[in-house]
C-alpha cells in the first residue's frame, strides 16, 4: 500500500506484467511496419515510459516525436482537452502510430484524431497500454492495446495523481473499501449523539461532531480554531469555508475508517453541496441522510429533563426550545429537499427505547 497526498493505493499490475504488454505492443507495430519508417508520437506527460521502453523492443528504423494534452485535475476527468504542446515535425503523408499511456472515454484520443486528420498524414493508428473498455465511447479503434483494465484510478509508470507517482515502476490502483457516509441529524433532544455511539461501534465508523471539531480545534488554538474564534468573538457567524477544512482534516485523520457519520453538518442546502464537494474531490460520497423524527412535545419533556441534569439554560426554558425547533424546521425543510432529489433521505421513528431506534437505523444501513 502506498499513499500519494491524501489517497491510499494498492498495488495492481507488477513490473514484469507491464513489461510484457509493452513488448507485445512492439512486437505487433514492428510486424505491420517492417517496411516503412513510422513516426511514434507519444502523448505526455503519462506515456513517457511506455515510450522509452517501447523504443527500446522494437527493432526497426522509426521516428519519435511528443503531444502533450491534458484533460485531468486529481482523480477526475475534466471533460476539457487542452493541447498543450503540438507536433512540430513535418509528418505529412506519413504513417503515424500514436502512444497513449491509458484510454479511457476517448476525449483526448478524439482530439489527437482530429489534429492528424488536419496535418493529412498518410494514416495513423493507436496503440495503448492500458485500456478502460468499458467507459471507451468507441468512436475510433484502438488498433493495438497492452492490457484491458476496469474503470479504477490507477498511478505509476508515467501515470500520475496530482504530479505523484509517475515513477513508480509497477502501477497501482486506487484503494477503495465499501464504505458507509452518512449525515445524522434530528431536532435537538432527538437523541443523535447517543445513536451515532452505538452506530459508529456496529459499522467501524468515525463520528464527527461539528460541535466537537470547533472546541477540539479552539481549546488546541489551531489556526483553524483561532480564525473560528476570531468571528466568533466579533459576534459572527463562522464562514461554511472554515467548518468545511475542519471536516477535511478530520477526514484525512481517519483514512482506514469505514466511513463517518457527520453530526451537525450540514444545516443547509449550500453546506451540503460544500460536503458533496468535498467528499467527491476525495473519491467519496453521502450514501444516505437519515433524520430522527419525534414528537415536538416528547423532546421538549426530554430537553427539561436533560436541562435539570445538564445544567444547560437553553434546555431549561421552554420557550428558547421551541425558538430551536423552529430554526431547525426552517433550515432542514430545503436540505429535506436537497437529498431527497438525490434519492439519499430517510426518516427514522426516533421514540421509544434506545435499542429499538438503533434497530430502526440499521435496517436503512444495512439496505445500502
Amino acid at each position: 500500500m502506498i499513499k500519494l497526498h491524501d489517497t491510499h493505493f494498492k498495488p495492481f499490475l507488477s513490473e514484469s506484467r507491464i513489461q510484457d504488454a509493452v513488448k507485445k505492443i512492439a512486437e505487433k507495430i514492428a510486424l505491420d511496419y517492417k517496411d516503412q519508417i513510422p513516426i511514434f508520437v507519444g502523448v505526455l506527460n503519462g506515456s513517457f515510459m511506455f515510450v522509452s521502453d517501447f523504443l527500446k523492443y522494437y527493432p526497426y528504423d522509426c521516428e519519435v516525436t511528443f503531444v502533450k494534452l491534458s484533460s485531468y485535475q486529481g482523480l477526475t476527468s475534466t471533460g476539457i482537452v487542452e493541447t498543450l504542446l503540438d507536433v512540430s515535425e513535418d509528418i505529412e503523408g506519413r504513417s503515424v502510430i500514436i502512444l497513449e499511456d491509458i484510454v479511457d472515454t476517448g476525449r483526448t484520443l478524439q482530439t489527437l484524431i482530429h489534429m492528424f486528420s488536419n496535418i493529412k498524414v498518410k494514416e495513423f493508428k493507436i496503440a495503448t497500454l492500458f485500456f478502460k473498455s468499458e467507459i471507451y465511447n468507441g468512436e475510433y479503434s484502438v488498433d493495438y492495446v497492452g492490457i484491458e483494465i476496469p474503470n479504477k484510478f490507477i498511478v505509476g509508470y508515467g501515470l500520475d495523481y496530482k504530479e505523484l507517482g509517475r515513477n513508480l515502476k509497477e502501477v497501482y490502483q486506487i484503494n477503495q473499501t465499501h464504505m458507509i457516509n452518512l449525515v445524522l441529524f434530528g431536532k435537538p433532544g432527538a437523541g443523535k449523539g447517543t445513536q451515532a455511539e452505538f452506530l459508529k461501534e456496529k459499522y467501524n465508523l468515525k463520528h464527527i461532531s461539528t460541535g466537537d471539531l470547533f472546541r477540539y480545534n479552539m481549546k488546541n488554538d489551531t489556526k483553524l480554531g483561532q480564525l473560528a474564534k476570531s468571528y466568533i468573538d466579533n459576534g459572527d457567524l463562522v464562514p461554511d469555508e472554515v467548518t468545511i477544512k475542519m471536516l477535511e482534516d478530520a477526514v484525512e485523520k481517519n483514512p482506514d475508517a469505514s466511513g463517518f457519520i457527520f453530526d451537525g453538518f450540514p444545516r443547509t442546502a449550500a453546506q451540503a453541496e460544500a460536503l458533496d464537494n468535498l467528499l467527491t474531490a476525495k473519491n467519496m460520497k453521502v450514501d444516505a441522510t437519515i433524520a430522527l423524527e419525534a414528537n415536538d412535545e416528547v423532546l421538549i419533556q426530554r430537553l427539561l429533563e436533560r436541562g435539570k441534569v445538564s445544567g444547560r439554560s437553553d434546555d431549561q426554558d421552554e420557550a428558547k426550545i421551541r425558538n430551536r425547533f423552529d430554526e431547525y424546521n426552517t433550515k432542514t425543510a430545503p436540505l429535506k429537499d436537497y437529498y431527497e432529489a438525490q434519492g439519499k433521505f430517510h426518516s427514522v421513528n426516533g421514540i421509544g427505547a434506545i435499542d429499538e431506534v438503533t434497530h430502526r437505523l440499521g435496517k436503512v444501513i444495512e439496505e445500502l
